[in-house]
């Protein structure tokens, strides 16, 4: 992507049916007509890979997200600068503690190249009557959210254990 581009924006060209029926195969005008289509399905192609995905998964998943090249890295590299892919997984972490800390293994392979980009998450409670309920955006100003190479820890300051369903989501980059 250029700098110029505008995100995962994909043009409409219009082909009419009339066009493509009555070109002759063996036509310049019909080898013409395959290259703009190729063109429009490769930049549909890039606008579908480009996008954020929606999807969160308990497994590690490509979001669509991309990251700058790689800063260390130029045109004089043995490897070219390149976007990078952001990964994204959703860890179940279950209630919350007790004016304590909690560790959950994220089961993400880290490496010395990875680079964690977003970690947030939402804690809720089920009420009394089984209809109402309440949440909690993690991290805040009673609840830590730390992560280390094994585990996503979450320190709180108070009793919040009656938050029994607690999603922490986590986006990274791998080089």
């Amino acid at each position: 992507m250029s700098s110029t581009d505008n995100g995962a924006f994909i043009p409409v060209d219009s082909f009419s049916v009339s066009e493509i029926s009555s070109t002759d195969i063996r036509s310049s005008e019909f080898k013409d007509l395959l290259v703009r289509l190729y063109q429009n399905l490769n930049l549909m192609a890039i606008g579908i890979n480009n996008r954020d995905a929606g999807f969160y998964d308990t497994s590690e998943f490509v979001c669509g997200q991309q990251f700058f090249p790689d800063p260390s890295l130029t045109s004089e590299s043995a490897q070219t600068p390149v976007f990078r892919n952001v990964f994204r997984k959703v860890v179940i972490f279950g209630a919350l503690p007790n004016t304590t800390n909690k560790s959950v293994a994220h089961d993400i392979t880290t490496t010395i190249n990875t680079s964690f980009t977003r970690m947030y998450g939402v804690a809720t409670k089920q009420h009394a009557d089984a209809v109402s309920f309440s949440s909690l955006a993690i991290p805040n100003t009673d609840i830590k959210l730390e992560l280390d190479g094994t585990n996503v820890i979450i320190t709180t300051a108070a009793d919040l254990t009656a938050y029994t369903i607690t999603h922490v989501i986590l986006e990274y980059i791998k080089s």
